[in-house]
């Protein structure tokens, strides 16, 4: 147990700060959507059927979105776009990234680097394939969510609801998506331009403390 703690616990903190912060939004939404439900004479709910209410899918899924969606883009962007001094930026000369798998292959090498073809060529730009379909996911569900709460208020002040693409066609969902996604490149722009300048020692985040502001890369 001590050895798996020791090798996983960054993702066992980052997973476990997530559901921490989750079980917090759940609990204060629900809090807040009660009290909405009551000034307004409307039926209080569970926190299960809170769980279930487009207000928490919605409010949940246009975060994961603007995340996953960041998180794709910067690690296509970074296979060909630099960034002179970053550390979250490769060099301007060949890396390791760069070489061909097959001339590079191990005993221990993952199985598609063995098969080789379609496998492979998957299996290459895998993580970016699996960043955007979790965006595709979130978006569609923050669609649904945002749909479900939209027809929910639409209801309750005697106005027509509508379907999935006429609430997608809206301002209101374009604005919850354009909200979250400018802060999010943001966020990153800020962290690729800081790195060039400041350093945290023992991060691989960070450039070694005594490199140059003209470095570029880890």
């Amino acid at each position: 147990m001590r050895r798996f703690l020791r090798d996983n616990g960054l993702s066992l903190v980052m997973f476990g700060l997530f559901l921490l912060c989750w079980l917090g939004q759940s609990l204060t939404g629900w809090s807040h959507y009660n009290q909405d439900q009551q000034e307004h004479g409307q039926p209080t709910v569970t926190w299960g059927q809170y769980l279930t209410s487009g207000e928490f899918i919605e409010a949940t899924f246009e975060n994961w979105e603007s995340e996953f969606f960041q998180m794709g883009c910067f690690v296509l962007f970074t296979v060909f776009l630099r960034q002179k001094g970053s550390g979250e930026s490769k060099r301007f000369e060949p890396e390791e990234v760069d070489k061909d798998p097959r001339a590079e292959r191990k005993p221990d090498s993952p199985g598609p680097v063995h098969r080789g073809g379609l496998a492979l060529q998957l299996y290459s730009h895998s993580l970016t394939i699996a960043l955007f379909g979790l965006f595709a996911f979130c978006f569609l569900m923050h669609a649904l969510g945002g749909m479900a709460e939209y027809n929910e208020e639409a209801r309750v002040h005697g106005q027509p609801t509508l379907g999935l693409l006429a609430f997608m066609g809206t301002s209101a969902f374009w604005f919850q998506s354009f909200q979250n996604w400018q802060s999010e490149f943001l966020s990153v722009a800020v962290l690729v331009v800081l790195s060039i300048f400041l350093r945290e020692k023992g991060s691989p985040e960070s450039k070694p403390v005594h490199a140059s502001h003209e470095e570029t890369g880890r």
